[in-house]
């Protein structure tokens, strides 16, 4: 049998946890967003990580963490199209 104050704390664990999920959610949105116009080979794969995390974990935002994984992607993609023009790591404008 739970005393009301473990039940409590489990509750407030489970909020935390959702909004950690959320604030993922959003900064890989953010990180995906960014990764297009400056270090996409960093922020890319961050941004993929992060909203899957965020996904995993049951996030209330789940169209920004969709969001922020199709902007992963396309950093990557992006960063491999602009290599295959430079033959370079590296790409400027």
């Amino acid at each position: 049998m739970r005393t009301p104050g473990a039940d409590g704390t489990v509750r407030a664990a489970r909020r935390t946890g959702v909004k950690d999920a959320d604030g993922m959610a959003v900064a890989s949105f953010v990180l995906g967003l960014l990764g297009l116009l400056v270090l996409n080979l960093f922020l890319g794969p961050i941004a993929i990580v992060l909203a899957s995390v965020a996904l995993w974990r049951g996030t209330a935002r789940r169209g920004r963490a969709f969001l922020g994984l199709g902007l992963g992607i396309a950093d990557l993609v992006v960063l491999v199209a602009f290599m295959q023009v430079d033959n370079t790591v590296s790409w400027s404008f």
